[in-house]
């Protein structure tokens, strides 16, 4: 009987300290993701005065400069995280790919990017941003584009109806 208590209270110890556990509070590195995640999704959405919020002092001029185009000339259809890499408890890199496409183009293209993320007092804030694969352009990049020499050729086939000869 005693033993029976004691497995009982031993359950209900663990399963009160297992419940606890999910409510701990977040680490300093894990609220510094939640910003990247949060920043990112206000920077696909068009949030700018949220998003120069976290962006450092030093670098929000060339951050605007980089992103003077999105929603305009250019348009994000999607963010996605892809990784982190902490570089001990004050600063981390996220790896973003950016799915976009320029509106006159119309063709979706991808960019991997890399965020660099410092702790500053108990707020976290983008330190830089650098384009590390996939398409030019995106981040204000000059890009050349070729048009044709001469005009293109109609792209619709004749038609033909059945029971008429080509002549009709």
């Amino acid at each position: 009987m005693v033993q029976r208590r004691m497995v009982v209270l031993g359950c209900g110890a663990f399963a009160l300290l297992a419940a606890g556990c999910g409510a701990l509070p977040p680490t300093g590195l894990q609220r510094g993701q939640q910003t990247a995640q949060d920043f990112n999704l206000d920077a696909r959405f068009g949030r700018s005065e949220l998003v120069m919020n976290r962006v450092s002092p030093a670098e929000r001029e060339e951050y605007a400069l980089h992103h003077k185009s999105w929603g305009s000339a250019v348009r994000v259809a999607d963010i996605e995280i892809v990784g982190t890499k902490p570089h001990g408890d004050a600063d981390f890199d996220v790896f973003i790919r950016v799915a976009w496409y320029r509106m006159d183009e119309q063709e979706l293209k991808s960019t991997t990017l890399k965020q660099s993320w410092h702790q500053k007092s108990d707020d976290w804030l983008l330190a830089s941003e650098q384009r590390l694969d996939g398409d030019i352009g995106l981040l204000g990049e000059t890009v050349v584009v070729e048009q044709p020499a001469g005009p293109r050729a109609p792209a619709q086939f004749p038609t033909i109806r059945l029971g008429e000869s080509a002549g009709d």
